[in-house]
């Protein structure tokens, strides 16, 4: 491909430099630039891309795309490889990667689904909504992908891992997925999108058609500095639906929900038709009759195309509204009520989310990936609903070089809903793991925990989640939070391997996983 064809998609240009090189890739990391590459100098908090455009162009790169002037690029600019300027060097990342795949999201009915919980469960709702109604329909979730498979059959879908920690792959591992969904034979694509992902535009070059909100709470105020930044960020999602490539036949749709403060200020950005969601008070799609058992959920489906019973094993309020948020997107597309509902049953779980860890013991216990104030509270609303009369017993942490204040919200929350209270790690970076849960602690206290009674701080998780297992009795309900389904642990600038799933399993048969190195410091003591 030509790097005229590419820079004439991309938005933004300031000046262009240099011969019409024939491009072979593209990458915005220096150390798997390849001859042939245009390389994207991308500025960052942490490393500055234009100071690899040397070794980038040493590699083989032919073209360069950057933010800043020409006289201030280290070389040649234009003489010995093409220069491209723009203002956004993230955003034209992502339109460089769209064009290179010739603009799948084009080809496919693109939903985007963004908010602080819910995300990959709405995600896989919606998915499997589309499919029961005789749709083919790709997948991206932080959790994975769905995709056709290249070693069976035409037709055959698999799926794939996307990442170990929760974020929206960047932009050349999207329009890649999206490119091998519409030549697998996919009409439609279902997309997870964080607030990282859209303030960091790896979702540029992506025309959305329907746009979908879980909800906006307390979370990655660390990132963006303000409650205001983190939801003008998912707001974008929004923002952009009517300015998105049109397709034929294809509506614009907005998904809101209506009992969240969200509903405020994303209603008023423009699309082709509107549907709200609701709990709590009319909408176009409700849930009413509402009945919630220990391993599912039953409840009946209002919406504007009727109404449906609904059997789900998904359990917990929250996941009614991820239920309603997925059905009002199916309604909007056209699938008929009868496969919404079919859809929704054959949804079983999410890996990491109230998933049930069963190795024979008497009482139950769940993983799940609650780490933000609002996902704990609902979990483990959930959670003690199972419990019924007898305990519940949360081991959970919170993330360093996050939003603090976290800490203290989880703290309090924990210490209203659970009888018991295990503080341990969950990512602490490069910040202190004792002050971390320190601060957790002492919220918990103010909430009437005692220290050694009903409030334990056991740094090592392995350690953490056979406590609480070992001081489970028949009835209980054992939940770890924060973790869910990922594979790593960050200390310091490390990731060690981590499997919340297996660390349950191990301790319910009375042993630890020790692959942090908390374990090791515990074997020293």
């Amino acid at each position: 491909m030509r790097l005229s064809a590419i820079v004439e998609k991309l938005p933004g240009v300031v000046t262009r430099l240099g011969a019409d090189a024939t491009i072979g890739g593209i990458c915005a990391d220096s150390r798997r630039a390849e001859p042939g590459d245009l390389f994207v100098a991308i500025p960052g908090t942490e490393v500055d891309g234009h100071r690899f455009i040397g070794e980038a162009v040493s590699a083989g790169a032919v073209a360069v795309v950057g933010e800043r002037v020409p006289e201030r690029i280290h070389g040649c600019p234009g003489d010995g490889f093409s220069y491209v300027q723009v203002k956004d060097a993230r955003k034209a990342w992502g339109w460089c990667s769209a064009a290179w795949e010739g603009f799948p999201s084009r080809d496919l009915t693109l939903i985007g689904v963004t908010g602080t919980d819910g995300k990959t469960t709405t995600v896989s709702l919606i998915q499997a909504v589309l499919e029961a109604g005789g749709v083919t329909a790709g997948l991206v979730s932080t959790v994975k992908a769905r995709l056709p498979s290249a070693e069976s059959m035409e037709g055959d879908w698999t799926e794939v891992e996307t990442g170990l920690h929760t974020t929206t792959p960047g932009p050349d591992a999207i329009q890649d997925y999206l490119a091998q969904m519409v030549g697998g034979g996919a009409t439609h694509a279902v997309l997870e999108v964080t607030s990282h992902g859209l303030a960091q535009q790896r979702i540029a070059g992506c025309d959305f058609d329907v746009a979908v909100i879980t909800n906006i709470t307390h979370e990655h105020l660390d990132y963006h500095g303000s409650l205001e930044a983190y939801q003008q960020a998912k707001a974008s999602l929004f923002a952009g639906l009517s300015g998105s490539f049109r397709k034929p036949g294809v509506p614009k749709l907005s998904i809101l929900n209506r009992d969240d403060d969200s509903f405020r200020y994303l209603r008023q950005y423009e699309a082709d038709r509107q549907i709200t969601y609701s709990m709590k008070q009319a909408a176009d799609v409700t849930a009413r009759d509402i009945r919630f058992d220990e391993d599912r959920t039953r409840f009946h489906l209002c919406t504007t195309e009727g109404r449906t019973a609904v059997e789900t094993p998904l359990v917990g309020a929250y996941n009614v509204a991820n239920i309603l948020a997925a059905a009002s997107a199916g309604v909007g597309l056209g699938v008929p009520l009868e496969a919404v509902a079919r859809g929704i049953t054959a949804v079983s779980g999410v890996p990491g989310r109230m998933e049930r860890i069963d190795e024979g013991q008497r009482f139950l216990a769940i993983v799940d990936f609650a780490h933000t104030p609002n996902a704990l509270r609902e979990a483990l609303t959930a959670a003690r609903q199972m419990a019924e009369d007898h305990r519940l017993i949360v081991v959970f942490g919170s993330a360093g070089l996050r939003d603090r204040e976290k800490r203290r919200l989880m703290g309090q929350i924990a210490g209203d809903l659970a009888d018991t209270v295990i503080l341990t790690a969950e990512d602490p970076r490069t910040e202190s793991l004792r002050t971390i849960m320190e601060e957790s602690a002492g919220a918990a206290e103010t909430r009437g925990k005692r220290r050694g009674v009903d409030l334990f701080l056991i740094p090592d998780r392995g350690r953490a989640i056979l406590r609480a297992c070992q001081i489970a009795r028949s009835g209980d309900v054992v939940i770890a939070c924060g973790k869910g389904h990922e594979q790593s642990m960050c200390f310091g600038r490390t990731e060690y391997p981590w499997d919340e799933r297996t660390a349950m399993r191990l301790a319910l048969n009375g042993e630890t996983l020790d692959t942090l190195p908390t374990a090791r410091a515990s074997k020293r003591r």
